[in-house]
Parts: C-alpha cells; structure tokens; sequence
C-alpha cells in the first residue's frame, strides 16, 4: 500500500527571539534568502546579502530564547563580499560548535554561543597567507577549514592560459592555543589548478570544477580524502580514471597529477552540472540542466537516482536537494520530489502554495523533513497505512518461506510443506510473531515497538540481542563492500569471527557444515582467529592450553555430521577443520587441543557410548588423519604424530608411540615414555616392558638405562619368563657362535643378573596370598570347645 504524505506546521516562528522580524526578513527582498540551522537546531541563520547598509545582512535567531546577546552582521563595499557561513567542531568544548563566518579577503570571524549570554565573538582570524589571494569557495569538516583561493600572478601581462591555472586548494584546522582560538598551519591539498567549487562530507571534500573553468578541465571532478591524503580523478561519463596519494607537496601540483591521464581524459564529454550538494552518504548528488539526478561515490564511480520533471532546466533555475535518511528531497518550481536514494523510487510528489522554501537539518531524526517557509516551520510526515499492525506483505512470505525450510527438514512426513500448509490453523505461530517483530524492530530502530501484541512484545525483548548481532552483521558486510584495501583485512576477520560464531550457535547440519568449509578455505587466517575466540583458548600461568568454551559449542564441534555422513565431496566435519587449522598456524597446540577435547568427551558421554565422538573413530586418530593429509614426512611430523598418539593415553597409542620411537631409536625418549605411561595401567606396564626386554635382547643401545628399566618390571613376571622373552629375540647369527665376540655386542649374563637377583629375591605372589596364614601365632588353628 502507497504511504500518502501530509505537511504540518511545527513552528509559526513564536517560540523564536524576534520571530517577527524572521519572518518579515524571509518576506523581504527580491533575491531568495540563504538560511542555514545550527547543528542543534536551536538557531537560524539568514543570510540576505541585497540588503543596503547600514541594515544587518546576516541576523541569528534562536529558537527558545533565554536572552543575551544577538548576532548581527553587516558589511559594504569596499569590504570584500561574504563567501562562507560555517558550522565547525568547537576546539573549547567537546561535543560543541562554533560559527565560522568567512570574508572573501580571507578574514575570518570565529563566533560562540554561550546560554544566558548569547553569542560571543572568541577571535578574528586572516584564513589566507597572502594579501592578494581571494576566496572563492569554502566549506567546513569536522574542525577544518577547507577552501579553494585565487592567487593572481605578480605579471599583470601574464599568459592567459597560466592565468586560468592561478588557484588553490588550502586547507587548516581550528585549534585552541594559549590565546584563544587559533588557525593551524596551511596545508595545500592543490596548486596551480583551475577554479573548484569545494563541498565537504564528513569524510571526504567534492572538488567541482567551475562554469568559468576551460573546456578541458570541465570534465572530470576531484575528490580528496584528508585521511588517507589522496586525490581521485573521477568522470561522471566514465567512472573512475585515477588515483594518487600526495607524499609532498610537489605531488599537488594539478599539472603533475592530470599527466597520466591527458590521453583519456580528452576525449570525455564536458560536465553536465547545474547544481550540486552533498549527501548524508557521503556521495555527491549532481542535476545536469536535463533534470538528471546522479550520485558520485567516494570511490568515484556514479549511479542514476531519478530524472526530474520539466524538461531542460533554465540557468537561473533554483535547485535544492537535501538527504534525510535513505529519502532524497528535491524542491524545483514549487514541487517537492522525495525519492528513494537507494531504489530511485518516487515516494511522494506534492505541489507547494509557498513562494520561498528551504529545507532545515532535523537533529536526531534523520527521517524526519523539515521545511521553512515564510509562514513558519512545516514538517513532511507519511501516514500510516489502514492496517499498519500487520507486517508488508512481502517481508511475510520470505519469513514463512524460511519456516517452511526450517520445518522441512525436521518433518518425518515425506509430503512437501508450503506455505499455506504452515499457516493453515495457527499451528506454526512462530512465523508469524517473527514476521511482526523484524517489522517493529527493524522499522522503528531504537522507538518502542507501538501496537505489538503483549506476546509478541515479550518474545521481542528476549530477541533482542539476536537483531542487534543481525544488524551488526548485516552493517559489517556493507563496511566491506565500501571499505579501502587497507582495512578489508581487519573488516574480513570480524565478519568471519561473526559468521563462524553464528553457526557455531545454530544447527550443525550438512548446509552449515560446508559453509564453515569454504569459509576456513577462503579466510584461513581469519577463520583461526575466530575459531580461538568462539573457543576461548588461551595459555594459563603454567603454559597450559585452556578452553573455556560453552557446552554447546563443544557439541557442535565434537557432535556434528562426521565424515561418513558429509560424503567425499571434499567437505570434512568441524574437529578436523580446527585441526588442520591448528597444524597451519599452531602446531604445537594441537595436541593440547585433542586433550581437551577427551577430557570433554569424558564428562559428557559415556565411554562406550555409541553417539559420542569417541563411539566412532577415536579423536587422537581422526587428528592423525589430519596429519596424515599434509603428505610431509619429516621430523616435526613424526614429533607431531608421537605427541597425538601420548596424549590420548591409550594403550594402543601408547605402544604405537613407544614403538615409533624405537623406530626413530631415540632411547631417552623412549625409557622417559616407558617410566611415565607404566603408572597408568597394570597390563600397560606389562606391555611396555615386555617390549623394551624384547628391544634389550636385540642390542645394546638400552644399557644406559637398566637402572630404570629393571624398576619396571611387573611383580608377576618370574625368572622364567624373562628368560623366556630374552631367548626368543636374541639376534639369530649366521656364523658358529664363540665364547668371546671381538664385536662386544652380544647380551651376557652380567647384564641379565641384577634383573634375575631382583625377581628371584622379590616375594613370590603365592607367598604373599598365605603369608597371613603362615605367621599366625598358632598352627593348627585350637579346636573349638565342645557343646555338653
């Protein structure tokens, strides 16, 4: 349903000081009245510069008036013209402004206004250098002072074509020093260039050539950003041509900046402009004489907002165009046009009785339009629709769109779900409360949500967070798209960390499964980064890898789809995604990491649990599937693999640990391991041991260390037993066996006998079982007495 507009008066000028002389000084004169609004809105400024002396040709009117003094300004010739009326950062008071009012000879009055005292003049400044330079065009950013001057040249018989090269581009900032108000130092963004018209968005300065300038230069605008010190050469009929940071000020010359690009830049059409503004988006709004609205971007490229109505405009044709929010005002011949800035939609087109209008800035309602007329202050409201409780149409279909997907994929019934099947009987309510929610919340921004239902109110505050993290997201894709080369990296990383968490906290199906897939492909670094923070890992005091990650992320990294259920279509499960990013960026966290993730399984399944991680294939294992997939066989390889395989205790892994390391024949390692991991288990230590007295046997590289070894040896192995593992891995020979061997290789007796004289002097195990028995303090046991 179309929104239909209406005007209503907000102010008829009696809560202003001096409201009738307002409006009669609106009424007067022939020429249009400039008037300009503060940044609070609490005051007016009108500018009428065909005003004979001695009457004052700007006059300040404040909206609320609790008295003090007025500002009221006047000039006549030879005093150079006005050229500016500027609102600026006030460098005394954070959060303040201050009104720069610019003469074209430079000299620059700074005002203050102060409650109960009124408006106070804190200095008069000389913006230009030199006493011949001449202002042309100036505008304001932040505390800064941006302005294009004319510096005639010292010849008066100079060249014509360098006397159309005689002006600058200047900038400085509003500073406070120890006396007062004070201007910075003169920086030049631009020399020797033609004549621009200069016009400022918060973060970027439009230069627009002249209508005087030459044919050559009338081509192509300039846009400088003051962060970065670059200029962009830009053309409406070609989009962006170049760009080019300006290390030093030789680099500013127009001349030298336009050289690597006279080629193309000759054969573009001239400017069409007739007039231009700057929007609230930080682009600059063009009307050619055809009625053409265009939009330059910051980056240089343009698009086509509207045409307007009228055919070809004449040049003395008064133009306005001001930004509120996303709707773009346009006020030619009586006719106000609001169209969409971002569809180019005509919202509303309303023929107006009043002769002069100008529009108002509207402080804290940015969708708020505010227009001043010789009557008073109206404002353009849009009235509701008939039904305006009930969501748009649109926005609840993609919502029960949505719901049937969800629905769909945990239905047991093989029938198709639509969406009159989901809103058929009120069964699935959930859509539908969603539906006015995202209307309320994301239509009224921070204003309470009028007309919800009490139910629906309630489940939009415990939703709330959800939008917040939504439109944060969805804000910091925009922020992406737009932003320089140099920040795409931090931007890339949070919008990863936001998206991981995201699915991190939702469904872990096969769908989420391989876009975190892509993501870790595309983002690696990013994605280890996010994959840390949704974690919480970090190091303690001690060295030691912890995590602090919520049980239900845990699930989600250890119980989502596993490799037999994703297929082989190169999409692996989340474990081993975080592994292989761990191997990529640290290493040596890695097993840590797999231990933690044991000690998780533990606590929250059973260990022969079948639904748990560990029921299927073992965590240590799928890590070293991970390993395994780098095809590197080199030290830190094998150092890798033998830490998975000890930090999963396992028996199994543990002999296969203790027997790569004999492999590797690092035999400190190996007897450290053996005396470690025999703690663990009766049968364990039974294992290692028997394999390190098999290794003994073999050769002579354990000797060093029989001291530990024989302090292993279970308490149920006897004499005979070892005897019996000795003989069986005693190297086979394949000359006749002699007493002596020149080799001194060979296993003796003297190495055996502390292990022998330790196991035949331990107490047998039958002993033990009747020693109680045997020490008792008589034997037989006295017969029990008799009954009578």
């Amino acid at each position: 349903m179309k929104r239909a507009g209406m005007l209503r008066q907000v102010s008829d000028f009696s809560d202003f000081s001096r409201g009738h002389w307002l409006q009669e000084l609106l009424c007067q004169g022939e020429e249009p009245s400039h008037v300009q609004s503060s940044p609070d809105g609490q005051h007016l400024l009108v500018l009428q510069k065909s005003r004979p002396p001695p009457l004052p040709q700007v006059v300040a009117f404040q909206r609320h008036s609790v008295g003090g003094a007025d500002l009221e300004r006047n000039w006549q010739p030879p005093q150079p013209a006005l050229v500016g009326l500027l609102f600026l950062q006030s460098p005394v008071t954070l959060g303040s402004w201050v009104l720069a009012i610019v003469w074209e000879h430079g000299r620059t009055e700074v005002w203050h206004f102060v409650v109960a005292l009124g408006w106070q003049l804190l200095q008069t400044l000389e913006l230009c250098q030199g006493a011949r330079a001449r202002i042309i065009s100036v505008c304001s950013q932040g505390a800064n002072l941006v302005w294009c001057e004319e510096r005639p040249p010292l010849d008066a018989h100079s060249d014509m074509s360098k006397c159309a090269f005689r002006f600058c581009v200047c900038t400085r900032a509003l500073e406070m020093g120890d006396q007062g108000v004070r201007l910075g130092t003169v920086r030049i963004v631009l020399h020797n260039s033609p004549e621009y018209q200069v016009l400022a968005s918060p973060q970027h300065v439009f230069l627009v050539p002249a209508a005087t300038s030459f044919a050559t230069t009338s081509k192509f605008l300039l846009i400088w950003h003051p962060e970065k010190a670059k200029l962009t050469i830009t053309a409406p009929s070609a989009g962006f041509i170049h760009s080019k940071v300006l290390r030093s000020s030789s680099e500013s010359d127009f001349r030298k900046l336009l050289l690597g690009s006279v080629g193309l830049l000759s054969g573009l059409a001239p400017l069409d402009i007739h007039t231009s503004a700057v929007s609230n988006s930080e682009g600059l709004l063009l009307v050619s004489t055809k009625g053409a609205v265009n939009m330059v971007e910051p980056d240089g490229t343009q698009r086509h907002i509207f045409d307007l109505e009228g055919g070809p405009l004449a040049q003395g044709s008064s133009v306005q165009l001001k930004t509120f929010g996303s709707i773009l005002a346009c006020m030619l011949a009586g006719v106000l046009y609001l169209i969409d800035q971002n569809s180019g939609r005509l919202i509303e087109k309303k023929i107006l009785s009043m002769k002069e209008v100008h529009f108002l800035e509207s402080p804290g309602e940015e969708d708020s339009i505010q227009l001043l007329t010789q009557t008073g202050i109206y404002g353009f409201s849009f009235s509701k629709p008939e039904d305006s409780s009930r969501p748009e149409p649109c926005l609840v279909e993609m919502v029960f769109e949505e719901a049937c997907r969800y629905y769909q994929r945990r239905s047991l019934s093989s029938s198709k779900l639509t969406v009159e099947k989901v809103k058929k009987g009120g069964v699935f309510q959930a859509p539908v409360a969603l539906a006015a929610i995202l209307q309320h919340s994301l239509r009224q921004k921070q204003k309470p949500a009028r007309g919800l239902q009490d139910t629906y109110a309630k489940l939009l505050s415990t939703m709330s967070l959800e939008l917040q993290s939504y439109m944060s997201l969805e804000l910091l894709k925009t922020c992406v798209v737009c932003a320089p080369e140099s920040e795409v990296e931090s931007y890339c990383e949070e919008l990863v960390e936001q998206e991981v968490s995201r699915v991190l906290h939702s469904d872990m199906d096969k769908d989420n499964l391989a876009y975190l897939n892509s993501i870790f492909a595309s983002f690696p670094k990013a994605a280890w980064k996010a994959t840390r923070s949704c974690l919480q890992l970090q190091q303690n005091g001690d060295g030691l890898l912890v995590a602090r990650a919520t049980p239900e992320v845990w699930k989600k990294v250890l119980g989502g789809p596993q490799q037999e259920e994703v297929g082989q279509n190169g999409v692996v499960p989340l474990f081993e995604l975080i592994c292989a990013s761990f191997l990529r960026f640290k290493p040596k966290w890695l097993p840590s990491f797999v231990e933690l993730t044991q000690q998780y399984v533990s606590i929250s399944w059973a260990y022969s649990s079948k639904e748990g991680p560990e029921g299927r294939v073992p965590l240590y294992k799928r890590a070293l599937g991970v390993l395994a997939r780098k095809n590197k066989c080199s030290e830190a390889n094998d150092e890798m693999e033998l830490e998975l395989l000890l930090c999963s205790k396992r028996p199994k892994a543990v002999l296969q640990a203790l027997h790569l390391l004999i492999r590797l024949k690092r035999w400190q390692r190996v007897v450290e391991v053996a005396e470690k991991f025999s703690k663990l288990s009766p049968l364990l230590n039974k294992e290692i041991f028997t394999t390190l007295l098999a290794e003994f046997a073999q050769h002579r590289e354990l000797d060093p260390y029989l001291d530990t070894l024989w302090l292993l040896c279970p308490a149920e192995l006897t004499a005979s037993d070892i005897l019996t593992v000795v003989l069986q891995h005693l190297p086979h020979s394949q000359e006749d066996p002699v007493p002596f061997s020149s080799e001194g290789n060979q296993l003796t007796v003297g190495l055996l006998k502390p292990l022998l004289q330790r196991v035949v002097q331990r107490p047998c195990v039958q002993d033990e079982m009747y020693s109680d028995a045997l020490q008792s303090p008589t034997f037989p046991p006295p017969t029990p007495p008799r009954e009578h």
